[in-house]
């Protein structure tokens, strides 16, 4: 028998992205939502379901979702593009313009899969560092820039897994310096007090591209759903490089629907923001140092006991966070989700006595 045709070389070296999921009654290590969708959007979707003809195909541009998408944020349908989750998305991103040849420019930590999805499309990384409390150095800007000559540079706002979000100057700033497309992740964007989505009209603003997602404060994790705010030509590029139908007819129902239901959206966002408050509160009372956070969850290090020792006391208590301790940038770390009220509580007692 033929030996098995060997893994791309560079793929084979990678390690691929995974977070553990582990069996537990309390799950905050993942970032979703902690409630569910509206029960009356559950309803609509139901409904929708009876009329899918499910032995045809999508609509290939997701016209309906793409209209309501453009409704929600005031801009064209020719400037919006969905795919499934923000993961899709960038890597739709670095298909149309990244490549052999050519350099994604990143700042860690943040996002893992922004390098990833990267090297797997053959994309050279230029990746420069955060300033000690996670912010964007414009002089490391300038020198990534100067040096990788990036057709990408990615930020994220707010930041994962830090939790701080860029102010407008920063993004100006970094349009002002990179050249080719300046890309803001903003899976988390509605727990921002900012949003790039505002700087995208006039001047540079057409190099600016915007990712969301349905999975976080739409509470959509499941539906898999994520869409590109950006100029014309970058939503063309994207649907180039996707697969045909790429986008089923289950998910661009649950998206459009979705969008009736901003006010409940907001109404959870509201009330994981004053949860987040109420941890970060509790937090400072203990002893570990934590980062301000613009998002869904917050990053602490644990001070007298490793992080890793930890994590696993908090699940042999059956309450599950991230393990960041060995994560580049953010070593001796870990990443709680805001869930519930009582979910929060819960991890509050079981970080107490797992510190001891």
């Amino acid at each position: 028998m033929s030996a098995a045709v060997p893994t791309r070389p560079d793929v084979a070296a990678m390690v691929g992205y995974h977070s553990p999921q582990v069996d537990a009654e309390v799950r905050l290590n993942t970032n979703e939502s902690p409630f569910p969708p509206p029960e009356a959007w559950r309803s609509d979707l139901a409904a929708e379901v009876e009329r899918v003809q499910f032995h045809r195909y999508p609509d290939r541009h997701a016209t309906g979702l793409r209209q309501a998408l453009a409704e929600l944020h005031g801009v064209g349908v020719d400037e919006v593009f969905c795919a499934n989750g923000s993961n899709e998305v960038i890597q739709s991103l670095l298909l149309a313009y990244g490549g052999p040849g050519r350099c994604a420019a990143l700042f860690e930590p943040t996002y893992t899969l922004h390098g990833h999805i990267a090297r797997i499309t053959g994309t050279a990384v230029a990746a420069g560092r955060r300033t000690p409390d996670f912010k964007i150095d414009l002089a490391e800007v300038e020198a990534v820039v100067a040096e990788g000559a990036p057709t990408l540079t990615f930020l994220c706002s707010p930041n994962n897994p830090t939790g701080g979000a860029d102010p407008p100057d920063v993004l100006e700033a970094v349009l002002t310096r990179a050249p080719g497309l300046v890309v803001v992740d903003e899976a988390y964007g509605q727990f921002s007090p900012h949003t790039a989505l505002a700087r995208r009209s006039g001047g540079d603003g057409a190099r600016l591209a915007v990712v969301r997602t349905f999975s976080k404060t739409w509470a959509m994790a499941g539906a898999r759903l994520g869409y590109l705010v950006a100029d014309p030509e970058v939503v063309a590029s994207c649907e180039q490089v996707t697969l045909p139908y790429h986008l089923s007819a289950l998910t661009q129902a649950a998206g459009r629907l979705a969008l009736r239901y901003r006010g409940d959206m907001e109404a959870r966002v509201s009330l994981v923001a004053t949860e987040r408050d109420r941890l970060a509160a509790a937090l400072a009372d203990l002893p570990v140092t934590t980062w301000p956070s613009d998002a869904n969850f917050i990053l602490f290090r644990p001070g007298h006991r490793p992080a890793r020792e930890v994590w696993e006391a908090l699940v042999a208590r059956s309450v599950l966070i991230r393990d960041c301790s060995t994560w580049p940038g953010v070593e001796g770390c870990l990443r709680v989700t805001v869930g519930t009220p009582s979910e929060n509580t819960r991890f509050l007692a079981a970080l107490d006595e797992s510190l001891s």
